[in-house]
């Protein structure tokens, strides 16, 4: 359970660091990054899964790069669910998931690290 939380925490402030960083992706407040993380997270599992198994044959071609657009699509679609995170053009949406995912790379680096040693 603690597990969870610390991820679901991580991923607020990683989306809270991106909002800070990338021109057209604004995250309000706190609250807000807790609650895209959720609904990112569900959008995540349904949409983004349905997608990345339709466009497994571009992934496997791309080398994995067209799962950022799939991923910049399930960004720019959960904004428009969530108020306080707005994701403004597909510039933005890219450009952000391009950003979350070397934040959760070095993420998973540093939870291992630590890991290792506990």
């Amino acid at each position: 359970m603690f597990r969870l939380l610390l991820h679901w925490i991580l991923n607020a402030v990683a989306l809270l660091v991106v909002a800070h960083f990338v021109q057209g992706f604004d995250v309000s407040n706190v609250v807000s990054a807790l609650i895209a993380v959720v609904v990112i997270g569900l959008f995540n599992a349904t949409l983004g899964l349905f997608l990345k198994v339709i466009a497994l044959p571009l992934g496997i071609i791309s080398f994995g790069l067209f799962f950022l657009v799939i991923n910049a699509v399930v960004l720019w679609f959960s904004s428009k669910f969530v108020p306080g995170f707005a994701v403004t053009t597909f510039k933005a949406a890219f450009l952000g998931a391009l950003a979350l995912a070397v934040l959760h790379l070095l993420f998973g680096f540093v939870g291992s690290a630590v890991s290792k040693r506990v």
